[in-house]
């Protein structure tokens, strides 16, 4: 690691700029489907690692009363400046997931485009799994996608990716560590100063993500007390196989009448 660099910062500016190739209308379809599956067609929805907010507003015109948290205030910023595309108050909390703080409870939560794989080790994964059932309706659904392994080291691996575009361009440095699940990497932006100038603003930011394998997932799932209902190829929408590159899996709450959560004891994979 070339030094520490906060992630999603002046990323956040040009983020949507290079992200239009993420299917997020295909994103949109599969999550509302999930919902209208468990009944779910209205009520309160958290949207995690919301990010700009492209699937929060995409559910808010859904009509589900959306709430989108960033742990980035640079990324919230930009997801505020473009509520005037939705007739609907969203409400947008900066907050750690790690230590997720609500009001009350949701009918639903999802969680998609990596933000699962920013989480570092396998206890915070339980930590998070644990918050997201304690804020969880009883019959509420969490559904989530991450990136697998054979994405992180057959896909992206040691490589270099580079982009230019008009107002922006970058360098990605990438590194995947076998060993540990780590996969980082070193983004290097040129972002034009102004309209029509031809001054570039160079900046760096570092990203950390970690590859899990299905056991750790569903470990980490049913330890918090979520129950593992089902998990699918998020490209294709079908059984998984040794070369998915992103799982999409859906985890119903799992509550005694009583609301107490329910984990089930068993080793760490």
């Amino acid at each position: 690691m070339k030094g520490k660099r906060e992630a999603y910062r002046s990323f956040a500016l040009v983020y949507d700029d290079f992200m239009e190739g993420v299917p997020y209308e295909s994103w949109l379809r599969q999550t509302k489907e999930i919902l209208l599956k468990k009944g779910i067609s209205q009520g309160i929805v958290c949207d995690l690692g919301c990010g700009t907010g492209i699937l929060t507003r995409g559910l808010a015109k859904e009509g589900y009363d959306m709430i989108g948290i960033d742990s980035s205030p640079d990324m919230l910023a930009a997801a505020v400046s473009r509520e005037e595309e939705t007739d609907s108050d969203i409400l947008y909390l900066c907050q750690d997931l790690r230590r997720l703080d609500l009001y009350g409870t949701c009918r639903a939560m999802i969680c998609r485009c990596d933000t699962i794989n920013y989480i570092l080790s396998l206890e915070e994964l339980v930590q998070v799994f644990s918050l997201v059932n304690l804020y969880l309706d009883p019959g509420g659904v969490f559904i989530f996608d991450c990136n697998t392994v054979y994405k992180y080291r057959e896909i992206l691996g040691d490589s270099v990716f580079a982009e230019n575009r008009e107002e922006a361009s970058f360098i990605w440095e990438n590194h995947f560590d076998e060993e540990t699940g780590i996969n980082e990497y070193d983004l290097t932006l040129f972002i034009r100063e102004k309209e029509g100038e031809e001054r570039f603003r160079r900046v760096e930011e570092c990203h950390l993500q970690r590859a899990y394998s299905l056991s750790q997932l569903r470990y980490a799932c049913e330890r918090a007390g979520l129950s593992w209902e089902a998990v699918v190829d998020a490209d294709t929408q079908e059984e998984i196989g040794s070369k998915t590159e992103r799982y999409l899996i859906t985890a119903p709450a799992n509550r005694h009448d009583d609301g107490v959560i329910a984990p089930r004891d068993q080793a760490c994979p």
